[in-house]
């Protein structure tokens, strides 16, 4: 990212820049705004259809603002079956016609993105073989596809006309070509996976070409005809190339009114969607080349962890993009265009780029939601926040973490009038602390702007305030409900922690780190032992090894980081970890702590061995905090005092719980809390 731009910068002055939420004509029809909601995948489909589940997401961000809504990539064959849920375009066209109709009162300009993922599909629900240009194995699946002969290239042209034909049909505004990251015409594009000696290899652009001239023909003038695509497959050995794309760019620009920049291939998946330890903006660099290199033949769209809209208006301002691209920004809070254009972009929730809850490739099926807004994705089901309680009052709320300040910030826009204990001196609970991790400091910006919204909204707030359970008495004598959610606290250790042993939960290791005071714990080798295979452990021994201490992790698991899969990150976490010089100690259990020392165990063999460590730090599951909960029996809990998670469900359950609250009580007492 430009060093011109800092995520830290102050939004511009909303009197003098309005570019961002500007109406822009594309092909002749005005989109209310110049920020776009790009496709993606959802879980959200009925069968292969787009659902009404669909169609509520897309409305939520044309309310909000939204000027463009690319809906999720339809398969124009049924050749092509990418997960289970993929949408099939010839199954779309009610679902489609129903998103239009919500969308536009709004203005909003509705786009259905017709694709295939070719040989980075799945045989798994086709049961047939994968569509490809060449015989090369895809990179991830090991699977070997088909090399696609005439007949197939025909039906896959025909596929696309077809669906493109359904689309006007279903009155959408247009569709856009997917050439990106996961696409079978990228796929053709690239040296990577093109190895033919027909003309579809001597010019690997024919077939791209090919599929914008059958869609245009199909569509109309009259309608919008996007492109999306790599333009750097990070393969420079053999893949695309920003200077190959260049050429690219020209030639295919002149066939789309809109051209998406983005970046990646089958090589290197992860850097498609990275997650927080990429900085923002990733590819201001490529799109502005590439749209220099169109010269103006279409409008370039910037793409690529672009969340906060002042990063969007700078790149707007300084030439780099015609449109920009916001789609985990507006899962994160959809009435951020809304918000910006009235001039309360401090009030926009933040997306932290987290990839907990919207990355949604995963074989539990979930829908797309978000961390930190978790109507997203439900919005068909779950209860807005807003309105007034039918009988609001006074409300006490005992903890000032995530769950606890979601819970205020409930009821106080829901007509209480609310007061907030936190027994440390700061705000945020162990989200701050999660936000001190290796690399993953964009979760602080989650608590400051919790703590903001209750600021704002009237909360009194009192930290250094411990809750006793006298005050629990005297909140039910006074008439109020009372709900629990008080956290959590360091959970058993499964292993012999010898005399002399320095054992430390992550949590104290943590507040260390904020104090400064690293320095003071014992010197000499450390060992983070993770268990549960999650961010924490990992993003603990990239913070010690930073720190310049010897580090090495311990895992049960034959891949350190497992459960990083779900978000994008374990190759990327396992490469940092090697890069920083942190030793690994895979398929391996902690059996003993003693002074000096550890001892392992091989999961597989029971062979035990020692290492080295002055200092252990245990990364395992923690315990609800049930001590209020014993002394006032049959409270309500919620959250991490009844289960210890994610800083989704310490929000969800936050947030159901005041709204329970206020549906049926005059006022309330909740203690909150939750775990890292």
């Amino acid at each position: 990212m430009p060093a011109r731009w800092r995520a830290s910068a102050p939004p511009p002055d909303r009197k003098k820049d309005t570019l961002l939420t500007d109406p822009i004509v594309l092909a002749g029809r005005t989109a209310p705004s110049r920020v776009l909601f790009g496709p993606h995948e959802t879980n959200l489909a009925r069968r292969r259809e787009i659902s009404r589940r669909h169609v509520a997401y897309y409305e939520r961000r044309a309310a909000g603002g939204a000027g463009v809504i690319v809906a999720e990539t339809a398969s124009v064959h049924a050749s092509d079956w990418p997960y289970e849920r993929a949408p099939l375009a010839a199954d779309c066209g009610p679902g489609w016609a129903a998103t239009v109709a919500a969308c536009r009162p709004y203005g909003t300009v509705v786009v259905a993105s017709l694709g295939h993922a070719g040989s980075q599909g799945s045989s798994a629900y086709s049961q047939s073989a994968l569509w490809a240009p060449s015989r090369v194995p895809d990179v991830a699946s090991r699977e070997l596809p088909m090399e696609m002969e005439e007949t197939e290239i025909e039906r896959l042209l025909e596929g696309f006309a077809a669906a493109a034909a359904l689309a006007v049909r279903s009155e959408l505004d247009g569709v856009e070509i997917d050439a990106g990251q996961h696409s079978l015409l990228r796929q053709f594009l690239s040296g990577l996976t093109n190895l033919r000696t027909d003309s579809y290899g001597s010019d690997r652009a024919l077939l791209a070409r090919e599929a914008l001239g059958v869609v245009r023909d199909a569509i109309g003038a009259d309608r919008l005809l996007g492109l999306r695509l790599s333009c750097d497959e990070l393969a420079p050995w053999a893949g695309i190339t920003p200077e190959q794309a260049a050429g690219l760019g020209r030639d295919l620009a002149g066939l789309a009114d809109y051209l998406v920049v983005v970046r990646g291939s089958a090589m290197g998946t992860s850097v498609t969607r990275p997650d927080l330890h990429t900085e923002p903006g990733f590819n201001i660099d490529l799109c502005r080349s590439i749209r220099a290199a169109v010269g103006g033949a279409t409008q370039v769209v910037l793409q690529g962890s672009v969340v906060d809209p002042a990063q969007a208006q700078w790149a707007l301002d300084d030439g780099v993009a015609d449109l920009v691209e916001m789609t985990r920004a507006q899962i994160a809070d959809p009435d951020l265009v809304w918000l910006w254009r009235a001039g309360e972009g401090a009030r926009i929730r933040p997306c932290v780029l987290s990839n907990q809850k919207c990355r949604v490739r995963d074989n539990r099926n979930p829908v797309v939601s978000c961390i930190s807004e978790p109507r997203s994705g439900h919005e068909s089901a779950d209860p807005a926040v807003g309105g007034p309680a039918p009988h609001a009052g006074e409300a006490l709320v005992v903890g000032g973490g995530p769950a606890g300040m979601e819970a205020a910030r409930v009821l106080a826009l829901r007509g209480h009038r609310v007061r907030l204990l936190e027994r440390s001196a700061r705000l945020g609970g162990a989200l701050r602390s999660a936000a001190l991790v290796g690399g993953r400091t964009r979760l602080g910006k989650l608590a400051d702007w919790l703590e903001a919204e209750i600021r704002r909204l009237g909360v009194v707030v009192e930290t250094g305030v411990t809750a006793r359970p006298e005050d629990l008495d005297l909140a039910a004598h006074a008439g109020a409900s009372v709900l629990l959610a008080t956290g959590a606290v360091p959970g058993p250790r499964d292993y012999q922690v010898a005399g002399g042993a320095h054992v430390v939960d992550v949590v104290e290791l943590l507040t260390a780190a904020e104090k400064g005071l690293l320095g003071d714990l014992p010197p000499g080798p450390v060992v983070v032992f993770d268990p549960v295979g999650d961010p924490v452990g990992v993003g603990i021994a990239e913070l010690l090894a930073g720190a310049g201490r010897e580090t090495a992790i311990v895992t049960q698991d034959h891949v350190v980081g497992m459960q990083l899969a779900l978000t994008g990150d374990l190759a990327d976490a396992n490469t940092r970890l090697q890069r920083a010089g942190v030793v690994l100690h895979k398929n391996s259990l902690l059996r003993k702590a003693g002074a000096g020392r550890v001892v392992l165990e091989d999961r597989f063999t029971g062979e035990r061995r020692e290492e080295p460590a002055a200092l252990v730090v245990h990364c395992g599951h923690r315990l609800p905090d049930r001590t209020l909960a014993l002394a006032r029996p049959g409270s309500v809990c919620s959250g991490d005092c009844v289960a210890p998670r994610t800083v989704h469900e310490a929000v969800l359950e936050g947030r159901r719980a005041a709204l329970a609250i206020g549906g049926t009580h005059g006022s309330a007492l909740v203690l909150a809390g939750e775990s890292l």
